[in-house]
């Protein structure tokens, strides 16, 4: 299986920030549960250290007993950093990805990797895309649903062309509430709500913005793959349908039948949904045709097997993959 949904964490990188930007803490046992604090949001009970966020080794170990045959790296959520002053945010994006490059050098035919980019400064963002893609052989790049500037801000122009340019893929992926912004819900802060319910509102608005926005529209050749199956967009689809049509703001040109269907069917979906349900619910809205795997190696809902069994789903899911990733045209993976 190759698997697109895959985090990796580097504390070498983040050494280099001050404890009150990152701070990891292994916790003491019967005192504390360990922790990863980013700006105002902690996330307890886990640490990365001496896991598959953090070793290499240990992540092709569990990719190897988990049938994952190829594998993206991508930035972990937390650690975006889409608040930071954009000086230093390019400086630990280049630092990123030049660790990711070195990672993926140890184990090419196994491993690739998607770039960290400083968003809040799009320019630098599309100058360490071109450079994280032709210099260091990465794949395309990660971003948050929340990159600073609105998805269908045109400030973001640049980056979206530059991406076409390229011809690599940028995969969406939200940021808890309470990381990036200084007031976190106290609502999904109870239940750690930010990580499911959060998650799927942010995937969900960032699919509405990208085709209300007219994203698609003015980058037709862009390639989006939107996380977690864009969260609960295959619930909304109708309703947002339904908007366009009666909604007084809504571009005409999306009003005709189809439109907003036609649009969805140009972006890709990460198969980690979390079950059968709503995988089958995803398909019957979106298809499979730019449908990919993702697992979340390690993560605390890992999702060894996306397709829960189906095995043509599973070859679908590869052939896509090959295809979103020019696997092919680059000459990785080839098995």
């Amino acid at each position: 299986m190759i698997d697109l949904h895959a985090h990796v964490v580097l504390p070498e990188v983040l050494a280099g920030l001050d404890e009150d930007v990152v701070h990891l803490d292994q916790g003491e046992p019967g005192v504390r549960p360990p922790s990863f604090r980013v700006g105002d949001y902690t996330l307890e009970g886990v640490d990365y250290r001496g896991t598959a966020f953090t070793d290499v080794g240990l992540r092709l170990a569990a990719m190897e007993a988990a049938g994952v045959t190829f594998q993206v790296l991508s930035p972990n959520p937390l650690t975006y950093l889409t608040d930071l002053d954009p000086t230093r945010a390019l400086g630990v994006a280049r630092s990123h990805n030049d660790r990711v490059a070195e990672l993926v050098a140890t184990a090419p035919d196994r491993l690739g990797g998607l770039a960290q980019l400083p968003t809040q400064d799009p320019a630098s963002a599309a100058s360490e895309l071109h450079r994280s893609v032709t210099e260091l052989g990465l794949l395309g790049a990660a971003i948050s649903t929340d990159p600073g500037p609105a998805l269908d801000d045109p400030a973001l122009d640049d980056l979206w062309a530059t991406t076409v340019e390229l011809d690599v893929p940028l995969f969406l992926h939200p940021v808890p509430d309470g990381v990036a912004r200084p007031v976190r819900d106290p609502r999904l802060a109870r239940f750690d709500g930010d990580l499911w319910l959060g998650f799927a509102y942010e995937e969900a608005l960032a699919v509405s913005t990208i085709v209300l926005g007219g994203v698609l529209d003015r980058h037709p050749g862009l390639d989006l793959c939107v996380s977690h199956g864009g969260g609960a967009t295959s619930w909304i689809a109708e309703r947002l349908e339904h908007a366009v049509a009666t909604r007084p703001w809504a571009d005409p040109a999306l009003r005709a039948d189809g439109a907003v269907a036609r649009r969805l069917a140009l972006l890709w979906w990460d198969a980690h949904v979390g079950g059968p349900r709503a995988l089958a619910a995803l398909v019957a809205t979106v298809g499979d045709s730019r449908l990919v795997g993702g697992t979340n190696l390690a993560g605390w809902d890992e999702e060894v097997d996306p397709t829960h069994g189906d095995r043509a789903l599973a070859a679908t899911l590869d052939a896509n993959a090959r295809r979103l990733l020019r696997l092919d045209r680059t000459g990785r993976h080839r098995g």
